[in-house]
């Protein structure tokens, strides 16, 4: 198969979708890839050591899109490489349909089989390609977090973890997947005092039994949010639902009870967010205040430690490549159950469930299609 690898374009986007390793890994099983000139600069690797891997390299993104059989990116494809989507041209990348009605309707008029990072399941319920991008965004909301809450960004003036004699921050985490969990451990680690809220108990009990007393769990509800909410200094949102719209948890009548300059960092941007006043910004400008409150919404958080993001997600998405390029994409995703919720677009029609209903259009199943001759 002919795979190729464009340069990421999105505001401040360093990532890229593989690896010197993960192409001599393709080039070894007599597969093609093609990487565009200083794709992978913006982690420290040089095309010198995309070509010993293997890699062809070409210029321009357009080579790129026009060579391959399968495009292996990072970020959701943006405009102008949606025009360059060919029709039948498998994408595989995160994609994070549910809150983008325009980057849906251009894929569906691009004809492409676009299967989803963000959708791709596995045995034990997880999101075995999302995780370690929700390992990266976790512990790093808790950096970011920290920085707003400083005087000159908008922020309350308080140190996270406090010092001897003054309170630590207060510091309250709406889900406690992976990214929310990440989040707690960094959080923990530099002395706050936080509060985990999550509406699975097994979770709350996991995490409980592992940090014990230096945190507060509690079950989700209406009450259980406002009450910690309103006394939060930094407040992590990093509710998911799987393909779909992320749940407004905060809403801007609890937003105007919280403390002036308190910290909002919706690591559930991609998915539209789960704070109700919550809008996707970017690295450039990346914070905003609204109601008092400080509000930190960067759509590719992870990107802003791109080296650390690339490998790990490298490290998860290989497996994933190397099955299309052998059996084609129709083969390796009936293969694999768990890997067909993974396609959410396949040559116009949506075929997943939760996306077609967040963007208001007809669904076909995934199954269905990929067993049409």
């Amino acid at each position: 198969m002919k795979i190729g690898v464009p340069k990421e374009i999105k505001d401040h986007e360093y990532r890229v979708g593989l690896v010197p390793s993960s192409v001599r890994e393709l080039v070894a099983r007599g597969h093609y890839v093609a990487v565009q000139k200083e794709a992978g600069i913006g982690i420290g690797v040089t095309d010198a050591a995309y070509h010993q891997a293997g890699a062809e390299i070409l210029n321009s993104a357009k080579e790129i899109f026009q060579s391959a059989d399968m495009i292996v990116k990072v970020k959701e494809p943006q405009p102008i490489e949606c025009k360059m989507l060919r029709k039948n041209q498998v994408l595989f990348t995160f994609l994070h349909l549910a809150p983008d009605p325009e980057l849906t309707r251009l894929l569906q008029q691009s004809g492409v089989i676009g299967i989803a990072y963000e959708t791709v399941t596995n045995a034990l319920g997880q999101l075995p390609l999302l995780m370690p991008m929700s390992e990266v965004a976790g512990r790093m909301s808790i950096q970011v977090g920290a920085f707003c809450l400083e005087k000159v960004q908008g922020g309350r003036g308080v140190l996270l973890g406090g010092v001897p004699g003054v309170a630590p921050a207060q510091v309250v985490i709406l889900g406690g997947g992976s990214a929310g969990s990440n989040a707690l451990r960094m959080a923990v680690g530099l002395g706050a005092q936080v509060t985990l809220i999550d509406r699975d108990l097994n979770c709350l009990r996991r995490l409980s039994n592992e940090f014990g007393a230096m945190i507060q769990t509690l079950s989700s509800s209406q009450e259980a949010i406002e009450h910690a909410v309103i006394r939060a200094d930094l407040v992590i949102g990093a509710a998911l639902i799987p393909g779909a719209q992320a749940p407004k948890l905060v809403t801007r009548d609890l937003l105007r009870k919280m403390q002036p300059g308190s910290v909002l960092v919706d690591l559930s941007i991609d998915q539209g967010g789960c704070f109700e006043t919550s809008r996707p910004t970017t690295f450039s400008d990346p914070i905003f205040i609204e109601e008092g409150i400080v509000h930190y919404c960067v759509t590719n958080l992870p990107g802003g430690a791109p080296r650390t993001s690339t490998f790990a997600l490298n490290n998860a998405t290989l497996p994933y490549v190397v099955q299309l390029a052998e059996k084609g994409y129709r083969q390796a995703l009936l293969d694999d159950p768990y890997f067909t919720p993974g396609l959410n677009i396949y040559k116009g029609q949506i075929t997943h469930e939760l996306v077609a209903k967040a963007v208001g259009m007809p669904y076909v199943p995934a199954q269905r299609v990929l067993q049409e001759v």
